[in-house]
C-alpha cells in the first residue's frame, strides 16, 4: 500500500491525544495509522518547544518541495486560483480542486509564494489564508462544579460502527460561544461526509438549545442516526433532542476533545469566520448561511477531494463559477 502523508487534521488530532497523554502505540491506533508513522512524525517535525501542529505541517510542507518541472501559471490559471482563495479555500484544497476538475498538478507551497508575492505587490489574497490560533477550550471544571447531566449515556457505550465512519447519520455536535458569553451557536458535523449544520442559539438555556437542535435538524432527521456531544450543561435537555430526531445520543468523556475531533476541527474552521469575541446575536442569519456553504462546498482532501455537498446531499457546485 502506499505511503499516505499525514494531514494538517490528524497533526492537530497527534497533538491532542499527545496532550491527553495518549502513547504513541494508542495515537497510532486512534488515527489509525502505523506506529511507525507517528514516531517519524514526532521525531522529524518536532522545534524547539516541542511538538507543535502548525509548526510541523511548514516543516513537512517545505520539504515536499522538489525540484520537478514548474507549470507555467498562465493568466487562465492565476485567475483560477485568486477565484478559488477568495473562497477561502486552502493552497492545499485549491491544489486538489485544480487537479480534480482541471487536470492541473500544482504543489501548494507555490501557491503560497504566489500569495505572498501577491501581498508584497499590495494585494489582498493573503487575507484569506487560515490563521490557525489556539483552539478555544470548554472550561469542563466550571460544567462539573454546576453539576451533571442526568441520563447522559457515555461514548463508551456508542455502537463501534459510529468510529468506524462507514454510514452517513453519525453526527458530533459543541457549541461556539460569543462574546463575553452572552451569544453563541450549536454546530453539528456529519463525521463520514464533514457535512457541517450551523444554529443560532437565542439563549443558553438547555431548553432553547434543544429546540433550536429539533428545528435546526428536523429536516435530516431521517439521517441522524447518533449524536455525539461535549459534557456542557447547555445538553442537559439531550433526552427531548433524541426523542424529536428519533436519534441515540452519547457524550465524549470530559476533557476529551479528541473524541469529538472532527467536530473541534470545524469549530476552528468556523472561527476563521467569527473570531473570537463576535457578537452572535449582530451576526446575520444570511452570513451563518454562507459559512455554512462555503464549509460544505469546500473539496476535503481526507474525502477524495470531493465537498461534503457532493457526499451527503449529492450535490456538486463548480467553485469556478460560482
Amino acid at each position: 500500500m502506499n505511503y499516505r502523508q499525514l494531514t494538517e487534521n490528524e497533526r492537530y488530532q497527534i497533538y491532542s491525544l499527545m496532550k491527553a497523554g495518549l502513547t504513541q502505540k494508542q495515537i497510532s491506533v486512534e488515527l489509525e495509522r502505523d506506529p511507525a508513522t507517528i514516531s517519524r512524525e514526532l521525531k522529524r517535525n518536532r522545534g524547539l518547544k516541542g511538538y507543535r501542529p502548525a509548526q510541523a505541517q511548514r516543516l513537512s510542507d517545505n520539504r515536499r518541495v522538489t525540484a520537478a518541472k514548474s507549470i507555467k501559471i498562465t493568466d487562465e490559471v492565476w485567475g483560477w486560483i485568486e477565484q478559488l482563495i477568495r473562497q477561502d479555500l486552502s493552497p492545499q484544497q485549491v491544489v486538489d480542486y485544480l487537479k480534480v476538475h482541471k487536470n492541473l498538478s500544482l504543489h501548494h507551497e507555490t501557491l503560497y509564494q504566489l500569495i505572498y508575492a501577491n501581498k508584497a505587490a499590495g494585494g489582498d489574497l493573503y487575507k484569506h489564508l487560515r490563521v490557525v490560533s489556539k483552539p478555544y477550550r470548554k472550561r469542563y471544571g466550571s460544567y462539573d462544579r454546576r453539576g451533571k447531566i442526568k441520563n447522559r449515556v457515555d461514548i463508551d457505550e456508542r455502537p463501534a460502527v459510529v468510529a468506524q465512519r462507514k454510514r452517513i447519520g453519525d453526527w458530533e455536535g459543541d457549541t461556539i460561544m460569543g462574546k463575553n458569553r452572552q451569544s453563541a451557536l450549536l454546530t453539528l458535523v456529519e463525521r463520514k461526509t464533514l457535512y457541517t449544520v450551523i444554529i443560532r442559539l437565542t439563549g443558553k438555556h438547555a431548553d432553547l438549545l434543544a429546540q433550536a437542535a429539533i428545528t435546526g435538524m428536523c429536516a435530516l432527521k431521517d439521517r441522524v442516526e447518533t449524536i455525539t456531544f461535549d459534557n456542557g450543561l447547555e445538553f442537559s435537555e439531550h433526552e427531548k433532542i433524541a426523542l424529536a430526531l428519533n436519534a441515540d445520543i452519547y457524550f465524549a468523556h470530559p476533557y476529551a476533545s479528541w473524541e469529538r475531533g472532527i467536530n473541534e476541527n470545524t469549530n476552528g474552521l468556523i472561527r476563521q469566520y467569527f473570531p473570537k469575541g463576535t457578537d452572535f446575536n449582530l451576526v446575520s442569519d444570511e452570513a451563518i448561511q454562507q459559512v455554512m456553504d462555503r464549509l460544505n462546498n469546500r473539496p476535503r482532501r481526507t474525502r477524495g477531494c470531493r465537498s461534503p455537498n457532493e457526499l451527503f446531499m449529492g450535490l456538486r457546485v463548480d467553485l469556478l463559477t460560482a
